[in-house]
């Protein structure tokens, strides 16, 4: 019998799951490993080779430390749940003028999805991965806090979670840095993990060609929006584009029109096919619009909450705002300072401290 009872890790091949595994087995749980194929880079008619967490290799360097360790390891096919629902929300939001997060659309409604379904399946109590965030609760509640290595932090990843996912969920390495998790690896013997690449890739489009992923995946994209107007600010027309599609806002290279200065992607109007430039300044915005919030620390956003808003993941400290909830799942966010590059579709994710108060979808900014 396990001293704290069952646990199915997500296994990616990679170091971080690796020393997940490893530490949940030395705290007294018992391990179960899984690891997910979630997509065939071969479909994506991509030209470079297969790598990540999808690859045969990751596959068989998770069931090797499986074997090293002595437990079980099952590798599930959800290649289906996530292309119906990642992938095709991926396009979607690009065709809509929109800047997708899939990682996050992935972890909130895929990948936890799925571990928790085959953890019952297992019957096992609980999941584990290789996130860098910890769990901490407040009146009963369980919520995401960062992780002590702020460099490796990826509390923003995962507002989207509910009670139930959070409550069955461990995150070992919450409390360590990347060169402890490294050295952990280092010591067991698993030397190659120890010195292993990461991926910042979106695992569907390893070459991070996103536009030649579209263009395979729309028959005849090109042909319906190449053509289009670049906008000044001001309305005027300064040249053309390849297809609102294929731009994203803050977008500076890569415009293929010489405009003298350098020149800004500000907005993006997928109904006429245009997409305005403008200079740095221009990108400024004094507040946002959030949709699909999810309310974490607290039942509910607290009301006129003032915190911490981030607006990208890697985007640094994120900027000080106000908070207001107007109905359902929407807010309204103030921020106190000008921010840019606020992007429609991107995850704005709001903190008190180092606590995740809750986050959502950007759905328009002002």
């Amino acid at each position: 019998m396990s001293k704290h009872g069952k646990v199915l890790v997500a296994m990616s091949g990679g170091i971080d799951s690796t020393v997940t595994a490893m530490l949940m087995h030395e705290e007294g749980y018992e391990v179960v490993g899984i690891t997910m194929k979630t997509w065939d880079y071969a479909n994506s008619g991509g030209s470079k080779k297969e790598t990540g967490c999808c690859s045969l290799d990751s596959i068989n360097d998770a069931r090797m430390v499986s074997v090293d360790m002595g437990f079980h390891h099952f590798i599930i096919d959800i290649r289906d749940e996530f292309g119906d629902y990642v992938i095709d929300n991926f396009v979607d939001e690009y065709i809509a003028g929109r800047t997708p997060n899939p990682c996050i659309l992935c972890n909130t409604h895929i990948k936890w999805s799925a571990l928790l379904k085959r953890a019952d399946a297992l019957d096992c109590e609980f999941i584990a991965t290789g996130h860098y965030a910890k769990i901490n609760e407040l009146n009963d509640r369980k919520f995401i806090s960062k992780a002590k290595d702020l460099n490796k932090d990826q509390s923003y990843v995962l507002w989207g979670l509910s009670q139930e996912c959070i409550n069955r969920s461990r995150f070992p390495l919450g409390g360590l840095t990347k060169p402890e998790v490294r050295k952990i690896a280092h010591d067991a013997g698993y030397t190659d993990l120890a010195k292993k690449g990461e991926s910042y890739e979106i695992c569907f489009v390893p070459d991070n060609d996103y536009r030649g992923f579209l263009k395979r995946r729309i028959d005849g994209l090109e042909e319906r929006v190449a053509g289009g107007n670049f906008l000044s600010v001001k309305g005027e027309v300064i040249g053309q584009h390849d297809g609102y599609p294929f731009y994203t806002i803050g977008q500076r290279k890569g415009l293929k029109v010489a405009f003298g200065e350098p020149m800004y992607v500000t907005e993006i109007r997928p109904d006429t096919n245009e997409v305005v430039l403008g200079r740095q300044d221009d990108l400024i915005k004094n507040g946002m619009m959030v949709g699909q919030v999810n309310p974490m620390k607290y039942a509910q956003i607290p009301k006129d909450f003032e915190g911490v808003a981030k607006i990208r993941y890697g985007g640094g400290n994120g900027s000080m705002a106000k908070v207001n909830s107007i109905g359902g799942d929407l807010a309204e966010v103030e921020f106190y300072s000008n921010v840019r590059g606020v992007a429609p579709g991107q995850s704005a994710v709001f903190y008190e401290g180092d606590d995740v108060v809750g986050g959502g979808i950007i759905q328009g900014s002002f």
